[in-house]
């Protein structure tokens, strides 16, 4: 089934637990390095996947959250996996596949969004001018050649190059069709969070203390009050948590990986 897929693998091969780690959108593997790196991962099987159509890997005919949903499962059992790590679009992603019942297991949702007006306002844009004839793939290609660079300046220095590089393998007319179908989904559910604490799994809501990615004061109290998540903000972090502050990103997955099934 992943023929084709960027997977990236650390750790024993006969670890007891195994990790499935999934990437953000247009984002690749290339994003999990420095996680996947800690010392405290050192004994876990862990597994990135980038999402088929980000990076240069091929999109699936359906991009909906929920096909993703379906291929991400699909992927954990076969790969045996029993936590799911995902970042941002990834981290919805790992929240579809919990509220489908397609996945059991501990979530680390690193940077999720859980409403439409959370979300980065540049996106919107982009989801707009997508939709207008003649102007959506160029205004897409146009923001391709410039995200990687305009994000060197949110990154760690030392890890700059390379996360730029591995974003500007993007195809923007997947990702104008992955984003609308993202949008559509948030649209059907005005708030995720009510299905994050139906779906009844352990799962930890990390983000950066200055997230641009927004959580309302009501989101925020509906998290607090599911017996089975747990909220942690990482100080000195943004939306790339995952890569400027991967030693807490590994402590939650400890946590999650200690969570009582």
């Amino acid at each position: 089934m992943s023929e084709g897929w960027d997977v990236r693998r650390a750790g024993p091969a006969e670890a007891a637990h195994r990790v499935l780690m999934i990437p953000g959108g247009l984002c690749t593997t290339e994003f999990y390095a420095d996680v996947m790196a800690e010392p405290a991962l050192a004994g876990l099987r862990m597994v990135a996947v980038t999402m088929p159509g980000f990076g240069r890997t091929t999109a699936p005919e359906d991009v909906s959250m929920e096909n993703y949903a379906r291929l991400m499962a699909r992927f954990a059992a076969e790969a045996e996996c029993d936590v799911v790590v995902g970042h941002s679009l990834g981290a919805n992603v790992a929240i579809e596949m919990a509220a489908a019942g397609l996945f059991s297991g501990p979530l680390v949702l690193l940077s999720p969004t859980f409403s439409r007006g959370d979300e980065a306002k540049f996106l919107a844009v982009m989801n707009a001018l997508g939709r207008v004839p003649g102007l959506g793939t160029a205004g897409w290609t146009a923001m391709l050649k410039l995200l990687p660079r305009a994000m060197k300046r949110e990154l760690p220095p030392r890890r700059a190059e390379a996360l730029a590089a591995a974003m500007s393998g993007n195809d923007p007319a997947t990702c104008r069709r992955i984003v609308r179908r993202y949008y559509e989904y948030l649209d059907r559910f005005p708030s995720l969070v009510p299905r994050l604490c139906e779906a009844a799994v352990p799962a930890w809501v990390v983000r950066g203390d200055h997230d641009e990615i927004g959580l309302t004061d009501s989101e925020r109290r509906g998290l607090e009050a599911c017996p089975h998540v747990w909220t942690v903000t990482v100080p000195d972090a943004g939306h790339a948590v995952l890569v400027e502050q991967p030693a807490r990103v590994a402590d939650v997955v400890v946590d999650a990986i200690a969570a009582p099934r």
